[in-house]
């Protein structure tokens, strides 16, 4: 890597990601000269622009040349290129920038350099790590952390705090990135089997989370009953939780409520600032780090019950006696049926429409029988085109494979509207995918907001 004393340009190849502009936020604050390409300019683009970071758009080396001569002297003597694996290997920028010898680096080994630099409380599985990282740097604010997703609590997904020895960080398993990391505590939520496209096997997928936890320095808190043999280094703490360290759960009038209890401590009435169910299980863990890192019991108490949660994780947009509009970021067979099972305890009398977009042809193609009986327990499905992300085609892989109509992002207001109408009860509409729905949650939500 080029050495760090002669980095003065720091340029991001995905800027637009959601870890990637957090990355890009923490070193322009720390006066580095930050720039970037993204496929399609974002509201994330367009807050990062606003910052004063130069952003180019599209697949032209030759944009790269005009940002490198007219906006920047990029060099690869002072540049530093950070790239994030959505980008494909065949994007024109990145080919030039290698061909220019750029050092580029994965944006997992530079964040593992902050990692390195302060004590880092790590959130890795396959499901909940956004929620369950975005909870602890509420529970511990102010701090440092480099989120997964926008907390609704403070509107961004990067934290920063001169004075706080910590930075929490979510712990990415795809293509081994988790790997670059030094956690000091990490949690492991879950196990189950994605990127079968990088591991190839549910057990080479868990090996690399075996490896994973031979990286912690200080303590793991493992979720209870998952298939992990952790591979602890000599001193270094192992905790388990799970539901059963939440006693006396009481749901009523939208809210829930429970007792934590521990060998570390018990806590009595904590309250859910996001009443869904899945989210006991995350708090458990987040409460666990906490107590961990020395937070007390009041102040876990009083900042568990105002988090306002993630966007994208689980969000109610609408919520009126005909129509509630749930939004949510899963894209795994196990996270789409979670959230089900949220909504059918929320609003138990009402019938369920889904609107689900795959992410990945490889991950359709790999979990196309669970994803099609997780999805029918809906009542009505609706299905959009795959997103592709960073792959091409697999010939025989469409959403068609799933079951269930599928139609075009433009047209799926109205078939919600049509779909609502035809409805004699009232009804629920749950959208979830990681692609670019989320550009259509706001249509979804205006057309049915009274």
């Amino acid at each position: 890597m080029i050495s760090q004393s002669d980095i003065r340009n720091i340029f991001f190849l995905g800027i637009g990601g959601i870890g990637m502009s957090a990355l890009a936020r923490y070193f322009h604050h720390r006066g580095y000269a930050i720039s970037g390409y993204d496929r399609t300019p974002s509201a994330l683009t367009k807050e990062l622009e606003d910052e004063g970071i130069a952003i180019v758009y599209g697949d032209d080396h030759l944009r790269i040349e005009d940002l490198r001569f007219k906006i920047l002297d990029l060099s690869p003597a002072d540049t530093l290129v950070v790239r994030t694996p959505a980008v494909p290997e065949q994007n024109s920028i990145y080919t030039y920038l290698r061909e220019q010898g750029f050092d580029i680096r994965k944006r997992a080994e530079v964040l593992g350099l902050v990692t390195r630099q302060m004590k880092a409380l790590c959130v890795a599985g396959t499901h909940g790590k956004t929620t369950t990282s975005t909870m602890i740097a509420h529970l511990l604010h102010p701090t440092n952390a480099f989120l997964g997703g926008i907390s609704m609590n403070y509107h961004t997904n990067l934290l920063l705090d001169k004075e706080s020895e910590y930075v929490v960080v979510e712990a990415d398993e795809y293509d081994r990135s988790f790997h670059h990391l030094t956690p000091y505590i990490s949690v492991v939520t879950a196990v189950d089997a994605d990127h079968l496209d990088i591991y190839g096997t549910p057990e080479a997928y868990r090996e690399a989370f075996a490896h994973y936890t031979s990286l912690i320095t200080g303590a793991l808190v493992m979720k209870k009953g998952i298939e992990l043999e952790p591979r602890l280094q000599q001193g270094v703490k192992c905790y388990t939780y799970g539901m059963d360290n939440a006693e006396n759960i009481r749901i009523a009038n939208g809210q829930i409520t429970f007792d934590y209890v521990s060998p570390l401590a018990t806590i009595r009435d904590i309250s859910l600032g996001v009443p869904v169910w899945v989210n006991i299980e995350n708090a458990i863990a987040a409460i666990t780090v906490a107590l961990l890192t020395g937070v007390s019991a009041e102040q876990i108490k009083k900042q568990m019950a105002s988090f306002k949660g993630v966007w994208r994780r689980f969000n109610i947009h609408v919520h009126t006696p005909k129509v509630a509009y749930i939004d949510d970021y899963a894209h795994h067979p196990q996270e789409i049926a979670t959230a089900i099972d949220s909504v059918r305890k929320l609003f138990p009398e009402r019938k369920l429409i889904g609107v689900f977009q795959p992410h990945l042809y490889t991950r359709t193609r790999d979990f196309a029988a669970d994803f099609s009986r997780v999805l029918h327990t809906m009542d009505e499905l609706i299905l959009l085109p795959i997103y592709p992300a960073r792959e091409e085609p697999i010939p025989g892989v469409t959403s068609e494979m799933l079951g269930g109509q599928v139609v075009e992002k433009k047209d799926l207001v109205a078939e919600l509207k049509k779909r609502v109408a035809e409805c004699q009860e009232p009804v629920v509409i749950l959208t979830v995918g990681a692609g670019d729905i989320d550009r259509l949650v706001p249509q979804v939500a205006q057309a049915f907001k009274i």
